[in-house]
C-alpha cells in the first residue's frame, strides 16, 4: 500500500510540473488546496490507465515497438495522457490537455520527473 501511494504522489508531482512547464496542459481551481485534489484525482486516474489500459496498448502496437526501437512508447505515452484527460473530463475535474503534440512532450516530461521521483522517494518494498 505505502508504494501505491508513493507512486500516486510522484505522478502528481509530474503531473504538476507538466502542468507548470506547458501551457496546454491546464489545471485549474478556485484554491490551491482543490487544486492539489484535483492533482492527486488525477495521479489517480493516470495510475489506473497506466495499469490497466497501457499493457494492452503496448502488446498490441508490439511490432511498432520494435521497428522504432521504442520511440513508439513516446506516442503510446501520450495516448494515455489524451485518455487521462477524458476521464477526468468525464469526472468533472478541472484538468485539461489540449493537443496530441502537447500531450507527447507532456508525456515525456511526466516519464522523467516520474522517474526522478520514484528514485528520491522511498518505496515499500
Amino acid at each position: 500500500m505505502k508504494n501505491f501511494v508513493v507512486k500516486t504522489i510522484a505522478n502528481a508531482g509530474a503531473l504538476a510540473v507538466a502542468v507548470w512547464l506547458l501551457d496546454k496542459i491546464t489545471l485549474t481551481g478556485d484554491s490551491t488546496g482543490k487544486q492539489i485534489g484535483t492533482l492527486l484525482l488525477v495521479a489517480l486516474i493516470f495510475g489506473v490507465v497506466n495499469f490497466l489500459v497501457k499493457p494492452i496498448v503496448k502488446l498490441f502496437s508490439l511490432p511498432l515497438l520494435i521497428l522504432t526501437l521504442g520511440l513508439f512508447t513516446l506516442i503510446v505515452n501520450a495516448l494515455m495522457l489524451l485518455l487521462t484527460s477524458w476521464f477526468a473530463d468525464q469526472l468533472d475535474l478541472s484538468f485539461h490537455v489540449d493537443g496530441f503534440w502537447t500531450a507527447v512532450l507532456g508525456g515525456l516530461i511526466i516519464s522523467i520527473v516520474s522517474w526522478a521521483l520514484n528514485l528520491a522517494l522511498p518505496d515499500g518494498d
